[in-house]
C-alpha cells in the first residue's frame, strides 16, 4: 500500500490544529520545505474538510490526512474529502473497517495493551499509543507486541524522538512541538517552521 509504505519510510505526520485555513497553504508548504510528507489535519479546526481537500488536490509525495476522527460519520466525510490516513484519539471499529475498505491508512488510537491488540485484530494498520507517556512506555509494549506497528504520539519532542525510534516506534505524531498554532504567523515564523521540520527529520536520521 503506497500510503502505508510512505508513512512508514518518512515516519513523521505533522498535526495540523486550530490553525488559520487561510494560512494552511503557507505552513504546509513550510514543512513540505522542511522534510514532512505527511500532514493530518485535525477534525475539530475550523474548515477541516476543505483544508484535506484542498491540500489533497496537491499531489505529489504529500499525503494528507483526518486526525481527531471519533465516529464513522467523520472518517467517511475525511475520505471524501480526500484524506488517505485517518487517525484517531480512540478506538472505534466502525471506522477502522470504513477507512479500510476505502483503502486508505486506518491509525486509531489506543494505550493498553489489551487495547492495542484490539485495535489491530480489528484491521488498523497502525496503533497511535496515545497519550505517548515515555519511550521505556513503548519499549515495554513492544516487548510481547513487537508484531504491531506503534505510532506514540503526545509529549514526542525534538529531545526524545530519538529515544522513541530505540524504543521501536515506527512513525510519529508531532503536534505542538512541531507546529503551534498559538504562535504569530508571519514570514520569519514559517521559516522557523521549516527549520523545526528540518531538526525533526534530521534527529531520526541520526538516531538510525
Amino acid at each position: 500500500m503506497y500510503t502505508k509504505n510512505l508513512l512508514l519510510k518518512h515516519k513523521l505526520v505533522a498535526i495540523i490544529r486550530g490553525a488559520d485555513p487561510a494560512k494552511v497553504p503557507s505552513v504546509a508548504d513550510a514543512l513540505y520545505a522542511g522534510g514532512i510528507r505527511a500532514l493530518e489535519i485535525t477534525m475539530n479546526s475550523e474548515a477541516a474538510l476543505e483544508q484535506i481537500q484542498k491540500l489533497s488536490r496537491r499531489g505529489g509525495d504529500l499525503l494528507v490526512g483526518a486526525g481527531t476522527v471519533t465516529d464513522r460519520t467523520e472518517a467517511l466525510a475525511a475520505l471524501e474529502a480526500g484524506a488517505q490516513f485517518i487517525i484517531s484519539p480512540n478506538t472505534d471499529i466502525e471506522v477502522i473497517r470504513l477507512t479500510r475498505n476505502r483503502g486508505a491508512v486506518s491509525i486509531p488510537g489506543a494505550y493498553t495493551p489489551t487495547e492495542i491488540v484490539n485495535a489491530w485484530k480489528a484491521g488498523a494498520d497502525i496503533i497511535k499509543v496515545f497519550p505517548a507517556g515515555s519511550p521505556q512506555y513503548i519499549r515495554d509494549i513492544r516487548g510481547p507486541l513487537n508484531h504491531i506497528p506503534i505510532m506514540p504520539t503526545g509529549g514526542v519532542s525534538l529531545e526524545n524522538i530519538a529515544a522513541f525510534q530505540n524504543a521501536g516506534a515506527v512513525a510519529f505524531g508531532i503536534g505542538s512541538a512541531l507546529v503551534d498554532s498559538r504562535e504569530q504567523f508571519s514570514d520569519g515564523w514559517l521559516k522557523k517552521l521549516e527549520q523545526r521540520a528540518t531538526q525533526f527529520v534530521n534527529a531520526l536520521r541520526d538516531a538510525e
